[in-house]
């Protein structure tokens, strides 16, 4: 699978994306909670989610992804991985909880936050495995198949609902071959 999509606009403002340091690192409660901002924004108010459900049993253990402006670092955008075992015990990653702000979406900082997750499970599973193919599965709102297909991801499975949404299990498989 390929990472290779059109490029962003060239207006995009400057940026970043960081990995949030390990939970007891100094800075990791403070940026988390810029994450966290950025979800309640585009999830609970944009959308409507319940703030109940926005929060989960993978926030304290899941590796975070921050999108900041710079120089202000004024967060607009965040995605979350989770590794996972399956009933089988193998592993795979799960890609959640992307959210650009509305006024940031039209400079495809989604695509952004995608490979770089995409970057991350490379390198995380590199060292932990000694498998050519890792899974990454997301469960994608219906209205954003789309985008997760430009990615790579399938659908698999019927649609269901997750959390009184319409939801796909979207999944796909990046190469860990050094080119």
């Amino acid at each position: 699978m390929s990472d290779q999509v059109a490029p962003a606009p060239p207006d995009v403002p400057d940026h970043e994306i960081i990995i949030l340091p390990a939970a007891g690192h100094r800075n990791h409660q403070p940026l988390l909670d810029q994450c966290l901002g950025v979800r309640v924004e585009v999830f609970v108010h944009e959308q409507g989610f319940s703030l109940d459900e926005e929060f989960d049993k993978h926030d304290p253990t899941a590796t975070h992804f921050l999108l900041r402006l710079l120089p202000s670092k004024l967060a607009i955008g965040t995605i979350r991985g989770t590794k996972m075992v399956d009933s089988n015990g193998d592993a795979y990653y799960k890609l959640s909880r992307l959210a650009v702000l509305k006024p940031y979406r039209r400079y495809r900082f989604g695509r952004d936050l995608v490979l770089a997750l995409h970057g991350w499970v490379k390198e995380d599973a590199k060292c932990s495995s000694n498998v050519n193919l890792v899974k990454v599965v997301a469960h994608s709102q219906i209205p954003v198949r789309s985008f997760y297909s430009k990615y790579g991801y399938l659908q698999e499975g019927d649609e269901f609902d997750e959390d009184g949404a319409p939801h796909q299990k979207m999944v796909t498989y990046l190469s860990l071959e050094r080119n």
